[in-house]
């Protein structure tokens, strides 16, 4: 889903939650008692602003509407997660009844406060056996401890977007595969003039759009939390040796202070003016849509997709990558939600609808079935991240209480370890641990 809609950080809607939690008191009953053959009208609040995508989700609607006549669906699109929560909090005939979020990082708030309903009992009497519908990381971060308050509803899967010309004339002949391999690549790519570049191989920094600390961390298969639910970062080597790694490559291209003086030169993450559309950065970590962003934007260079690369001594694994998507629940207040669970089952499970979605708006499946499907539209740069989001290995972040909190604490302390100025990793991740469990003990 090209993210001109996904507000630029967790930080957004951690906030927004954060008033929220403070309004729901309390689990949803699940005691739903409306008839969903009756005539009734939904209120469907989602995120996506594009006309493509809302002419998308009009379709898909309207075949909803044509399967269950007696149900009728009132649409309102460009809703962020902040205008949801107020919403939500107000009540009333005009809430929403159904809504769809980009902000997976809030599922454990949304689940932890009430704000939606535990959708297991609709699961259940439906017959539908979610570990046979969803690939088990999507489950992951849809539900938390038990409570599948939300379903996935498309998703994406991030990887490694690069410029074949330039990969040629710098005599490189694939794409990388383990970090060292990345970090050689990276360096033959990049063209310095002066205190500035011609050409960067890619932009290592953590504010370089896509390029988190979570994304990259992925690529190392980590652990966030112990089993007794403590922060994990210090004692999982995963995070020191990816820390390490990325600002070790910050300083082979040039240093924090030189790259991000050309970072402030790029364009919107979303308008023809992205780097990579201009030839400024030969890679980019991105996600599904940037490929076909890219030839939208009349790009003249080949454009080549692979998995981000691992670790060296994790090669095997070569494949995985972060996923994440867009989730889908309804609000523990409506009094319809029979009725309301008759279009997240639709729009989440049924497979020529989910199928069709993901070809309008070119993201990535969220269910097995739909991967599979023959109707999908695969392109060879989207075959990429189909098979990334397949892979066994590809994981996400964690949901928990605090939201997305944890991940702010831990990409505030990366900020400061690229800058150089953490002397300490492993001492400044177990300060940072110590703050993430202080945090989540307030939240819960």
């Amino acid at each position: 889903m090209p993210r001109n809609r996904r507000l630029t950080a967790v930080a957004t809607a951690v906030a927004a939650l954060s008033v929220l939690a403070t309004a729901c008191t309390g689990q949803s009953s699940n005691t739903a008692t409306d008839d969903p053959n009756k005539e009734v009208t939904l209120n469907f609040w989602h995120g996506w602003s594009a006309p493509s995508e809302a002419k998308a989700i009009e379709e898909n609607i309207a075949r909803f509407e044509k399967a269950h006549p007696n149900i009728k669906v009132k649409v309102t699109g460009n809703m962020t997660d902040d205008k949801i929560n107020q919403a939500l909090r107000a009540g009333g005939d005009k809430a929403p009844d159904v809504v769809s979020s980009f902000t997976t990082d809030s599922v454990g708030k949304f689940c932890n406060s009430g704000a939606f309903t535990d959708l297991n009992p609709f699961l259940q009497k439906s017959g539908v056996d979610k570990t046979k519908v969803f690939p088990k990381t999507l489950l992951e971060y849809t539900q938390f401890k038990g409570n599948q308050c939300t379903l996935p509803l498309l998703h994406d899967a991030y990887g490694l977007v690069y410029n074949k010309d330039a990969f040629k004339a710098a005599g490189i002949t694939e794409p990388p595969k383990t970090w060292s391999q990345f970090a050689e690549a990276a360096q033959k790519l990049t063209k310095t003039n002066g205190d500035s570049y011609d050409q960067l191989g890619i932009m290592p920094t953590y504010h370089g759009y896509e390029t988190t600390p979570m994304r990259l961390a992925a690529q190392w298969s980590p652990k966030y939390f112990a089993a007794d639910g403590k922060s994990n970062l210090a004692k999982d080597p995963a995070f020191a040796s990816m820390l390490t790694a990325q600002k070790d490559l910050v300083d082979k291209l040039g240093g924090y202070e030189k790259l991000e003086k050309f970072r402030n030169t790029f364009g919107d993450e979303w308008s023809s003016e992205h780097p990579f559309h201009k030839g400024q950065v030969a890679m980019q970590i991105d996600g599904e849509w940037r490929a076909a962003m890219a030839k939208e934007a009349g790009v003249t260079f080949e454009i080549g997709t692979a998995p981000l690369p691992v670790p060296d001594d994790q090669v095997a694994d070569y494949g995985k990558g972060y996923l994440s998507g867009t989730i889908m629940g309804i609000a523990s207040g409506s009094k319809k939600q029979n009725a309301a669970w008759e279009l997240v089952k639709y729009m989440t499970t049924d497979t020529e609808a989910v199928v069709a979605f993901a070809n309008a708006i070119h993201n990535v499946p969220s269910t097995l079935a739909a991967l599979e499907s023959p109707n999908l539209q695969v392109t060879p740069e989207f075959k990429t991240f189909i098979d990334i989001a397949r892979h066994p290995k590809s994981n996400t972040t964690p949901a928990q209480a605090d939201g997305g909190t944890y991940q702010l604490t831990f990409q505030d302390f990366a900020y400061g370890v690229e800058k150089g100025a953490v002397a300490d990793v492993p001492a400044g991740l177990a300060t940072t641990d110590q703050q993430i469990d202080t945090d989540i003990a307030k939240a819960k």
